[in-house]
């Protein structure tokens, strides 16, 4: 019976219990559960595309800034920069004039410059356009 438990080369058999396991068993039921396998999936077709195109393909693997609030700045400008990419593939498709066009270039540029203009002077963000 000892060599089927331990195989060939060990000689005792250890097993450790954390102390947070009763967290660790409340965690596991909760994953598992109804709302919990609902609210997985809703994770993956919602928030991970998204974490997994600004970190693949945008350059965010690293943050390299100094505090919260400016991690949080790099964090609100990415997902702005995401947001006009995906807006301006989303209208590109539909788009037939010009004026349309123009339009929309206006208001790309006019989010930028107030993006800029927030980030040099270290305000806030103004997201009321």
């Amino acid at each position: 019976m000892r060599r089927s438990c331990l195989g060939k080369s060990a000689q005792e058999k250890k097993f450790s219990v954390t102390y947070y396991r009763a967290e660790y068993e409340r965690n596991i039921e909760r994953v598992n559960s109804k709302q919990g396998r609902y609210m997985k999936g809703k994770r993956q077709s919602t928030v991970e595309p998204v974490f997994g195109t600004l970190t693949q393909f945008m350059g965010l693997r690293k943050i390299n800034t100094i505090g919260i609030e400016q991690a949080n700045k790099v964090m609100h400008l990415s997902a702005m920069a995401y947001n006009v990419k995906k807006y301006l593939k989303f209208t590109q498709k539909r788009v037939k004039s010009g004026a349309r066009t123009l339009a929309l270039a206006a208001f790309v540029k006019s989010v930028f410059q107030n993006l800029f203009s927030a980030c040099t002077k270290h305000q806030k963000l103004d997201y009321n356009l």
